[in-house]
């Protein structure tokens, strides 16, 4: 005998079993009991890392270990690409902000380099240097590393942040993304005798939402207060390097 035979449509009663879930909480992994809603896409709902809806999702983790760390943007900085960073959290810390780039024509650099060679980086020079999403797009990450190692002084940071779970752009080259794990252990190998502190920043929520392209404000402030390591959105690194 079916289910319409006994006054229940199949359609009926899979929503009466979908609000019971709702209800109860329980079922939650019930094959067909999920509501897609405006994931039911094969495309994101932004078109980019949802920049163009406001600050993106891995932005908020960013800036926000920025502000945790912002006491040791101090003394001479160095930063890639421009200066913005250094300036917003360093302030009247900073006695000397230099900008690194490889490419000649930005304005702003003050050292011309490939981070993949440090010849041209004063060595044991910075007292900081803010490094935020810009290793996965040098090959021989393990070498740039080593570099900047070479070029702080003795006893300064280095800020570092670089991406997990992330969308890969096709406009240019974008090599890897990182776990907490593999930051840890590259760190150790660079930095030896440093104090690294590592964390993985993000949950299952907002890498959805990060894939998606939604924008931070599109989610609840709640929802950055727990940390998934499944799920890193962002891994963050603080390295002291050792006073010699």
């Amino acid at each position: 005998m079916t289910a319409r035979v006994r006054g229940l449509a199949p359609g009926m009663l899979r929503r009466l079993r979908r609000r019971w879930h709702a209800l109860t909480g329980l079922g939650r992994a019930v094959p067909g009991a999920v509501r897609w809603g405006d994931l039911r896409q094969p495309r994101p709902i932004g078109g980019g890392w949802g920049f163009e809806r406001g600050q993106p999702v891995d932005r908020r983790y960013i800036e926000a270990f920025l502000v945790e760390c912002s006491p040791d943007v101090a003394g001479r900085v160095l930063e890639v690409q421009s200066a913005a960073y250094t300036q917003r959290y360093g302030g009247e810390r900073v006695t000397r902000s230099d900008v690194l780039d490889i490419d000649a024509t930005n304005p702003r650099a003050t050292i011309v380099a490939d981070l993949n060679d440090a010849r041209n980086i004063p060595p044991a020079t910075f007292d900081c240097i803010i490094l935020t999403q810009t290793l996965q797009l040098v090959y021989d990450f393990a070498a740039a590393l080593r570099g900047l190692e070479a070029c702080l002084a003795a006893g300064g940071v280095l800020i570092l942040t670089v991406p997990g779970i992330t969308r890969v752009p096709t406009h240019f080259r974008w090599y890897w993304s990182f776990t907490a794990d593999s930051v840890k252990r590259m760190l150790a190998e660079a930095f030896p005798g440093a104090e690294v502190q590592v964390r993985s920043r993000g949950n299952i929520k907002t890498a959805t939402a990060f894939l998606n392209g939604l924008a931070s404000h599109e989610l609840a402030a709640a929802d950055f207060a727990t940390d998934d390591p499944i799920y890193p959105v962002v891994l963050t690194a603080r390295v002291r390097k050792a006073a010699r």
